[in-house]
């Protein structure tokens, strides 16, 4: 048979480029580079691993810039004045690489993990955010929901505080059900006026020394990278439905529920309650999976790459997880920094 040539050098890097960004699985790029050292090559300096990554994943695109700049992510150990270009290409094509194969593109109901605690509990335990994991307000014979404590001022809120299932995932969409008291005359809705949501991580002092954490408030316990615009509820007894204006990167995974306004009087007592059957997050987690390196032979970035992915190995399936966790957890600190260090605007 005759020779025909390589397939990126008859059709040139241009149209090899557009072929490879219609691929939708992260793994087949990998596939691809895996094909000969050449084609390993073009995809490194193309960095077609970032244009996949944030082709895939959008909602990333405003952290990567400060990874790349700050040069967070040391994953062959070697210090930053020895990285030439090209190493940081390589670089930069496995942490792209990695962020892109961590997130399942597949949306999940069940990402809540934990329900951490409430800001009030009416009657504990019959009445605890605990109930909020359950999709029904009747389990069995008894009734399951959330009830704040009952307050004179319709204005005061309430916020419960739930654990996802991992530190890092898109989030998209968010679903609350109000709880219709059917045991109660004219079968009312304790329903909040508004909601919001907060998005975060917990101080970084608090994830090794919870001693005094009972004494504090969740204000002062995390931090908040996101706050979504408030939701108007329906004084429904049905799942609402509350699409984020875009997907958000939680980092950290600690989500805050805010329920803004009070609309219902209890008849019994004359105070104002929220009454909650359940909270559903809809996310793209990270998913599990197996890492492999590349086998050629020669190439100093290969061995160091085989390096990489032992020490991830060695760490166990999360520790890609808590290794970006750290990283971007400090790009946001730097930043934060960065803007306080900001000299103040000249008078005119």
């Amino acid at each position: 048979m005759d020779y025909c040539g390589d397939f990126i050098e008859l059709l040139g890097p241009d149209i090899s480029t557009k072929i490879l960004m219609n691929l939708v699985n992260p793994s087949d790029l990998i596939r691809v580079s895996l094909v000969s050292s050449s084609w390993h090559q073009f995809v490194i300096e193309n960095g077609l691993g970032k244009q996949l990554c944030l082709k895939l994943f959008p909602e990333i695109s405003g952290i990567v810039h400060t990874i790349e700049m700050n040069n967070l992510i040391d994953t062959v150990g070697h210090k930053q004045n020895d990285c030439d270009e090209l190493e940081c290409l390589r670089k930069n094509h496995r942490i792209y690489t990695l962020l892109a194969r961590a997130f399942n593109p597949f949306v999940r109901k069940d990402c809540i993990s934990e329900a951490v605690i409430a800001s009030s509990t009416d009657n504990y335990p019959e009445e605890s955010i605990h109930n909020t994991l359950e999709p029904f307000d009747r389990i069995d014979t008894r009734a399951s929901y959330w009830s704040s404590e009952g307050q004179n001022n319709p204005a005061v809120p309430e916020t419960l505080l739930y654990k996802l299932m991992t530190k890092m995932c898109i989030v998209t969409e968010i679903h609350v059900q109000p709880f219709q008291a059917y045991f109660q005359y004219g079968f009312p809705i304790y329903s909040s006026k508004d909601v919001r949501f907060r998005m975060g991580h917990k101080l970084q002092s608090e994830m090794t020394d919870s001693s005094t954490s009972s004494n504090k408030s969740a204000d002062d316990e995390f931090i908040w990278t996101y706050t979504s615009p408030e939701f108007p509820m329906v004084q429904e007894n049905c799942l609402q439905k509350f699409k984020l204006p875009e997907p958000v990167l939680c980092i950290g995974g600690y989500m805050q529920v805010e329920l803004l306004g009070r609309v219902q009087r209890q008849e019994m007592d004359g105070l104002y309650y929220i009454w909650e059957v359940c909270f559903e997050v809809l996310a793209r987690n990270r998913e599990t999976y197996t890492f492999f390196t590349t086998t050629y032979t020669g190439n100093g970035a290969s061995s160091r790459f085989r390096t990489f992915t032992a020490r991830l190995l060695q760490r166990g399936t999360r520790g890609w997880e808590q290794m970006l966790l750290n990283t971007l957890l400090q790009a946001r600190a730097g930043r934060a920094n960065d803007a306080d260090n900001e000299p103040p605007p000249a008078s005119p």
